[in-house]
């Protein structure tokens, strides 16, 4: 059984520009360490990101229609 080293109750907002921003900027390193897995994670990431980007886009360009 592990340890809990880290944990947060925070919400990132999809509407918010800062925080699509930060999750598209966060580093690889900040969700694994391990080598053998990196390159797993940043075609996962790769794709997350890119949808992250593409939603927060048509929000906006729903906001500005209304």
């Amino acid at each position: 059984m592990g340890e809990t080293l880290f944990t947060s109750t925070y919400t990132p907002d999809p509407k918010s520009a800062l925080d699509v921003l930060a999750f598209v900027l966060t580093p690889l390193e900040a969700f694994t360490t391990d080598p053998d897995e990196a390159e797993a994670v940043a075609e996962i990431l790769g794709a997350a990101k890119a949808e992250a980007i593409e939603r927060w886009q048509a929000m906006r360009s729903e906001a500005t229609r209304d």
